[in-house]
């Protein structure tokens, strides 16, 4: 088995992809209301190159989007965690906290949760002074979660982002969270909210 970092939260575990997951997760991306925010759904062929790229992601820098799952339970949620985002992202050479899925997961507190994992991860493990999130403006289920997460936005930060079509969801804004301003919420606070994609 290959080395891997891995992160346990109280009710999920976030770890490496296997190839069973490529399934689950192709169908996950093919999902209209999943990929609500994006400019539209994936094939399998870009879907498994996704997967591709999230394990160079580890390759190259120890750290990227892990599979998401319920300890004890079903063994893909999704993904969450943080990466690098693509030379194309007006923010490449930031590091972008996001997450996506699937709607049987929504509504549970899971992307927060993990998503708060893998910020940890990155100022504790990783030492990273600040880590980032963008989505399209008008999506403020993921928003909500950046939100929970202590993160800001400000609005000359935002941009029109050149791989979406000029509509609705061209315009994106983006979150950021300093590790000096991070603000841990209690361990009994409920999380709750939407889990659509925050990483665009």
């Amino acid at each position: 088995m290959r080395d891997e970092p891995s992160l346990s939260t109280e009710r999920l575990v976030l770890r490496r992809w296997t190839e069973a997951d490529r399934d689950p997760f192709a169908a996950m991306n093919a999902d209209p209301e999943v990929m609500r925010y994006f400019p539209g759904t994936l094939s399998r062929e870009h879907s498994d190159a996704l997967v591709d790229r999230f394990e160079r992601g580890f390759a190259t820098d120890g750290f990227s989007q892990w599979v998401v799952e319920v300890k004890g339970g079903p063994a893909f949620l999704g993904f969450a965690g943080i990466w690098r985002p693509p030379d194309t992202n007006p923010h490449a050479g930031a590091v972008e906290v996001g997450w996506r899925l699937a709607r049987g997961a929504w509504h549970r507190g899971y992307a927060t949760e993990a998503a708060r994992a893998a910020v940890a991860y990155g100022f504790d493990v990783v030492g990273l002074s600040e880590i980032v999130s963008m989505t399209a403006a008008v999506n403020r289920p993921s928003r909500a979660v950046m939100e929970r997460l202590g993160m800001t936005c400000d609005l000359a930060d935002d941009f029109d982002h050149p791989a979406v079509a000029t509509g609705p969801l061209r315009r994106h804004v983006l979150y950021r969270l300093r590790r000096s301003r991070r603000c841990d919420p209690p361990r009994s606070a409920a999380p709750g909210g939407s889990e659509r994609l925050g990483t665009s």
